[in-house]
C-alpha cells in the first residue's frame, strides 16, 4: 500500500478513469453488438440504423482514449462490409 500522500491519490483517480473507461468500452460493446444481432437476423435496415448509431460511439472511444484509432476504423469497416454483403 502506498504511503506518500500523491502516490495515494494516482491510486483514487487510476480507479476512478479505470471504471469510467470500463464503461465506455462495455457501451461500445453493446452498440457493436446491437449490429451484429441485426446482422444475423439479416434485416439490412435495422442493421444499418444500428451502424450509423454505433458509429459515433466507436470514434468517442478513440476520442477519449479507450480505443486506437485503426481499431476503431477496422471494427467499422468489417461491420459495414458484413451490411454489404446482405444484399
Amino acid at each position: 500500500m502506498a504511503n506518500i500522500r500523491s502516490a495515494k491519490k494516482r491510486i483514487r483517480q487510476t480507479a476512478r478513469n479505470t471504471d469510467v473507461n470500463r464503461a465506455r468500452t462495455s457501451r461500445i460493446r453493446t452498440f457493436v453488438k446491437k449490429v451484429e444481432t441485426a446482422i444475423s437476423t439479416g434485416d439490412k435496415k435495422a442493421a444499418s440504423d444500428a451502424l450509423r448509431a454505433a458509429q459515433p460511439e466507436i470514434h468517442r472511444g478513440v476520442t477519449k482514449g479507450v480505443l486506437k484509432k485503426q481499431t476503431a476504423s477496422r471494427k467499422l469497416s468489417r461491420l459495414n462490409a458484413r451490411i454489404k454483403a446482405m444484399a
